[in-house]
């Protein structure tokens, strides 16, 4: 059966991994052409780390990037206090197989590619 595999991964997951774990899990499981959902999203400095790896690990024969898309995250008293900001959900996947269609406050439309 051909398809997509998506990773579909909790917030409590993600809060157990140390932050180079979390973004070495993604990376490799993009690399392997999977699309990552994160319940939780990641902080902008992990984001920026990601995209930073991402561009170490370019091969244009096999691995062209990665697409990035997350909700914007919604401030609350805590988090103008603290400073903390992470995206609400955040979906990872091949440049070459995700296309982010549009994005919106609470919707993000993304085209996958099957197959090669």
């Amino acid at each position: 059966m051909e398809g997509v595999q998506l990773s579909l991964i909790s917030k409590e997951r993600l809060e157990k991994m140390a932050s180079m774990e979390k973004l070495r899990m993604i990376l490799d499981s993009v690399k392997e052409g999977k699309i990552v959902v994160l319940e939780s999203g990641l902080t902008p400095e992990e984001e920026a780390k990601l995209i930073e790896m991402t561009m170490l690990e370019i091969d244009h024969e096999n691995f062209v990037g990665i697409e990035v898309e997350s909700y914007p995250y919604k401030e609350g008293f805590f988090s103008k206090l603290f400073g903390k900001k992470k995206g609400r959900l955040t979906v990872i996947g091949p440049a070459n197989r995700l296309k982010t269609l549009e994005k919106k406050e609470d919707l993000i439309t993304a085209l996958v590619k099957i197959g090669d």
